[in-house]
């Protein structure tokens, strides 16, 4: 196993760097507790650390797409999504846009148009469907970016279509539990990156996915497994082919 301490930066990125950045792809983020928990008072902020955070931050480096539910931008109290400047000068020496474009789904839009995260450096997208009140689609069209797709309930898979079609095939799910949970259900998570954190945080909280049961399972494979000197683990796992 890999010591992640002793790995550069431009190393962890090579740990997590796709093969065909052309071809989509949605990764997701999660950490978890040894007994599975995604949270610990409501915060899965909680359950991170100094190693998970660095890791977090590379992987991000690598998004083109940020996508996150409206109800943990709500809940983790989200910062708008700008990289730091390092960040920045190896996306844009890579070819790639400086930040990742921050995307949220909601499907009752219950997001304030001044929350902090519009003020992100890339103007946001805010993913929904037809049948969300449109007083609040016409409130947040003046600080983002909408893509209505869906009738009902959002259409995820024309999403990550429609984001490949705008030239951000590279997709990053950072939560929460309910969107993974859609993102299976629908057959669209091609990675999975799990910090395991070395707690126990007793019952009470959910796991990383939420949802409607389901009968599907989906092979995944172990790409890498790093280990920190804090005892934090980190698997990166791809789907089968």
């Amino acid at each position: 196993m890999r010591g992640l301490d002793e790995l550069t930066d431009e190393e962890l990125i090579a740990v997590y760097e796709v093969e065909d950045r052309s071809t989509p792809h949605l990764r997701a983020n999660f950490v978890s507790s040894l007994d599975g928990a995604v949270e610990i008072d409501g915060k899965s902020k909680a359950l991170s650390s100094d190693s998970d955070s660095r890791v977090f931050s590379m992987v991000r480096r690598l998004a083109d797409v940020v996508l996150v539910g409206a109800g943990t931008i709500r809940d983790e109290g989200y910062n708008p999504l700008r990289l730091s400047k390092a960040a920045r000068e190896w996306r844009t020496a890579a070819g790639l846009a400086e930040n990742p474009t921050l995307a949220i789904v909601s499907s009752r839009l219950e997001l304030s148009p001044v929350n902090p995260v519009f003020q992100s450096a890339v103007r946001p997208i805010v993913v929904t469907h037809e049948a969300s009140p449109a007083e609040r689609r016409e409130a947040l069209g003046e600080v983002a970016d909408l893509i209505v797709l869906g009738a009902g309930e959002v259409d995820l898979q024309a999403v990550v279509e429609e984001f490949a079609a705008r030239g951000m095939p590279q997709v990053l799910c950072e939560g929460g539990p309910h969107l993974l949970g859609a993102l299976t259900a629908a057959d669209l998570v091609d990675e999975l990156c799990l910090a395991l954190a070395p707690l126990l945080a007793g019952p009470g909280s959910g796991r990383i996915t939420a949802g409607l049961p389901t009968t599907l399972t989906r092979q995944m494979k172990l790409r890498s497994t790093l280990q920190a000197s804090d005892d934090y683990l980190f698997f990166r796992y791809t789907r089968e082919a």
